[in-house]
């Protein structure tokens, strides 16, 4: 080809018309593939770097199926603490169900006393005794001890409150008889008391003694009980003498108030706690004192933490029962001063009796109650999602970035009978009375409280999770638009470039056509 010599124009025209031909193809090849970078040589910093972006953003992608898989297993563990939440509210109907059949005993533990007298208002009972209708004193020696009085030297004595004077007379007028040394006999002197108290509307009246109290001053109180006690004071009178009362004050003790024999009046009933622990031990003070027990109220306040009633009827029975709720139990052992003969009997309380009916009634509940457990067993068991259960104690980690550095990790709980606090029920053992059916109703609460926080937590994991998928989604797009940015080409430019080439190219072939007519015109000369 070197043996060929071209003009200097048409070189010139075909140097352009092949460096059109290449701007050319590359921007039909640009237009074929969409891209302005193919190839490391067609930009070899734009290529790695779109290549790089692609590359993490294939990544993520791939990491979004198992983010996807997350969620679907999160789902999976919502759906089924929902189902067992449904079944954990069937279980509390069957329960509730339970509570309002009839008591499941005929009759419940019992201990019985028949106290006479005893009342509602007064447990205390008792046999009551008469009051002492008077209270007496008698002077020990009147003679040597003779009241005096003159009408200006007066002896006086205090009896019950109220003052005798001793003025020389027996009644005010009638003077005594000794008007030498103005001694008063024992007759004028109980004479002259008489008339004194008894203008005062005293029940204290004076005699002369008879018997071992011959010769005395004997004073008497008609009131009833302690209030005929009186005081008798000798110890002031004016002449020395005292009457025989002595030389202070004298109160009689002898009048009592009418009283109770027997009755549970400052005795003590001790109640152990019963063998299953439904009765906590008691001890009962009787009495009416601060702190002792002498009403029905006060009884049942005193028994009520022990899970027992009293009731008392019109004979004087008082009866302590279990309450209903309680009615399984049996009282546990008495004893203490308030057992014996006439009062409780020692010993434990009598056994309660079981009513058929209401006890079959409970049996079935039990069995329907067992069924409903048996579901919440399967339902956690088949919670799970391509082979994770987060119900049955099985782990979730979630990887959300290409390096692994950014992760999740989801501990699943163990929602089976047991892990819920739950279990079966036994007939004969269980559902016995409304303290037996509210410990399992205790119990269903607190299932129920336990599944909607792990819900709740649950359902937290899930918004992060569901972020997280968002967030990776989006940020493929960012980078996958980021590569694009380096590589894609411009198809309305490239497009207009290849007119403009296609343009070049024609002209380029007509100036090289013009730039060989002179070597055709040489050619004609020499033909």
């Amino acid at each position: 080809m070197s043996d060929i010599v071209l003009s200097a124009s048409v070189r010139q025209n075909l140097l352009s018309l092949q460096s059109t031909a290449d701007l050319l193809s590359t921007t039909q090849n640009r237009l074929a593939t969409g891209n302005k970078v193919n190839t490391a040589l067609d930009n070899p910093t734009n290529f790695f770097t779109a290549q790089g972006l692609n590359n993490r953003a294939s990544d993520i992608n791939n990491l979004l199926d198992s983010i996807g898989n997350g969620v679907q297993v999160l789902q999976a563990a919502n759906t089924g603490i929902t189902s067992i939440q449904k079944l954990v509210d069937t279980a509390k109907s069957i329960a509730n169900q339970a509570l309002q059949t009839p008591t499941g005993y005929s009759t419940k533990s019992e201990a019985a006393a028949t106290i006479t007298g005893a009342t509602s208002s007064n447990l205390l009972g008792g046999t009551a005794t008469a009051a002492v209708a008077a209270s007496t004193v008698a002077a020990s020696a009147y003679a040597g001890n003779e009241f005096v009085g003159d009408g200006t030297n007066n002896d006086t004595i205090t009896i019950d409150g109220q003052t005798v004077t001793f003025d020389g007379t027996t009644d005010g007028t009638t003077a005594i008889a000794d008007s030498t040394n103005h001694k008063y006999t024992v007759a004028e002197a109980v004479a002259k008391i008489n008339h004194d108290l008894g203008a005062t509307s005293s029940t204290v009246t004076a005699a002369v003694g008879t018997g071992a109290d011959a010769g005395k001053i004997v004073l008497t109180n008609s009131a009833t009980g302690t209030a005929s006690n009186f005081t008798v004071d000798a110890s002031s009178t004016t002449s020395g003498a005292d009457g025989g009362f002595g030389s202070s004050a004298v109160t009689t003790t002898n009048g009592a108030d009418a009283g109770t024999t027997g009755g549970l009046s400052g005795t003590t009933l001790s109640i152990a706690a019963s063998s299953d622990g439904a009765i906590p031990a008691a001890t009962i003070n009787f009495g009416t004192g601060s702190g002792q027990v002498s009403t029905l109220d006060q009884l049942n306040t005193a028994l009520a933490t022990s899970n027992l009633t009293a009731s008392v009827d019109s004979t004087g029975k008082i009866t302590i029962t279990t309450t209903n709720d309680h009615a399984s139990a049996t009282i546990g052992a008495l004893s203490g001063t308030a057992t014996g003969s006439g009062l409780f009997t020692a010993g434990a309380g009598s056994a309660p009796v079981a009513d058929a009916n209401s006890q079959n009634t409970r049996a079935s509940l039990i069995a329907q109650y067992n069924q409903v457990i048996d579901q919440i067993k399967t339902t956690a068991q088949d919670s799970s999602f391509n082979g994770v259960n987060l119900l049955n104690g099985d782990q979730l980690k979630l990887v959300f970035n290409e390096t692994g550095k950014s992760t999740l990790t989801i501990q699943g709980v163990t929602f089976d009978p047991a892990g819920l606090g739950l279990s079966s029920l036994t007939k004969g053992t269980d559902f016995l009375d409304n303290s037996n059916i509210n410990t399992v109703l205790n119990s269903l609460n607190d299932a129920s409280s336990t599944l909607r926080s792990q819900a709740s937590a649950f359902g937290s994991n899930l918004s992060i999770v569901q972020i997280r998928q968002d967030f990776s989604k989006n940020l493929i797009n960012v980078l996958q638009t980021g590569s694009s940015n380096l590589t894609l080409a411009d198809t309305n430019e490239e497009a207009a470039n290849s007119q403009a080439l296609a343009t070049r190219q024609s002209i380029a072939v007509s100036a090289l056509a013009l730039a060989n007519q002179s070597q055709q015109s040489v050619l004609q000369l020499l033909r």
